[in-house]
């Protein structure tokens, strides 16, 4: 994929994170931590034996969404913001 294709693909996968999470922390945040939860999916993945991101398809899209989940939660541990829980509105 090109660049803009993993932006693109990242961005989505991290907006859905960041819903199944409830709640984000802007646009270019939720992109970042698509792209980075992708490569983080696609390793945890590799790990387990199974293949990552490979490529614009549902099981991609599924491994970098589970990637960015796992790593807003290590976000949230890190900054205090309760882990699982969402923000308190």
């Amino acid at each position: 994929m090109s660049i803009l294709a993993w932006i693109v693909f990242g961005g989505l996968a991290g907006l859905v994170a960041s819903f199944l999470m409830g709640g984000g922390g802007g646009m270019i945040f939720d992109i970042v931590v698509g792209i980075v939860g992708a490569v983080l999916g696609g390793f945890l993945m590799n790990q387990f034996g199974q293949s990552g991101v490979t490529g614009w398809n549902w099981p991609g899209f599924g491994v970098a969404v589970v990637g960015a989940v796992v790593l807003l939660v290590i976000l949230r541990l890190v900054r205090g913001g309760g882990g699982l829980r969402g923000r308190g509105r």
